[in-house]
């Protein structure tokens, strides 16, 4: 059979091994991406500094829940230093809320270049950025979005595409 072949026998079970890993792989991205939320996952609403506050106040008084789904409030870090704003604090507040999975929005800043300067990097990712608004008034709009949220959408094109 080696002959036949002509693969050595180490060989000829590294590719046996390589088929069966990409065929689990396969099975398991197969599955993933259509179930929606688990009943019961934590979203995460990243916020300004100065809007923090408002929405901690606003999630408590809802429950800290969107039906189902738990949400919890990701204070910045302030993007103000002796009155201007700090672009390199900004870029690092939008990039910490990128890199977290869990994101569902973005609660900018309430300086307007602020917020201008963070929309690229939450665009990349799909992530609702919510400016011109109190931090209360902002966190219920997202809590309206995700409760009026398809159950076979993630929590974050849902709210991505309520508050477009």
């Amino acid at each position: 059979i080696r002959r036949l072949r002509r693969l050595p026998a180490p060989l000829a079970i590294r590719r046996k091994i390589t088929i069966a890993a990409v065929a689990v792989l396969l099975v398991a991205l197969a599955g993933c991406g259509d179930e929606g939320v688990a009943e019961g996952a934590t979203v995460s609403v990243y916020a300004s500094a100065p809007r923090c506050p408002g929405a901690k106040q606003k999630l408590a008084r809802s429950g800290g829940r969107a039906g189902d789904v738990r949400v919890r409030v990701a204070c910045l870090e302030d993007s103000e230093a002796n009155g201007r704003i700090d672009l390199a604090a900004i870029g690092a507040n939008a990039r910490r809320a990128l890199e977290d999975s869990t994101t569902v929005a973005y609660i900018a800043e309430p300086d307007p270049a602020a917020a201008r300067f963070s929309r690229p990097i939450l665009e990349s990712a799909d992530i609702a950025q919510l400016t011109d608004l109190s931090g209360a008034t902002a966190m219920a709009r997202v809590l309206q979005a995700l409760r009026s949220a398809d159950d076979s959408s993630s929590p974050r094109e849902a709210v991505q595409s309520e508050l477009d």
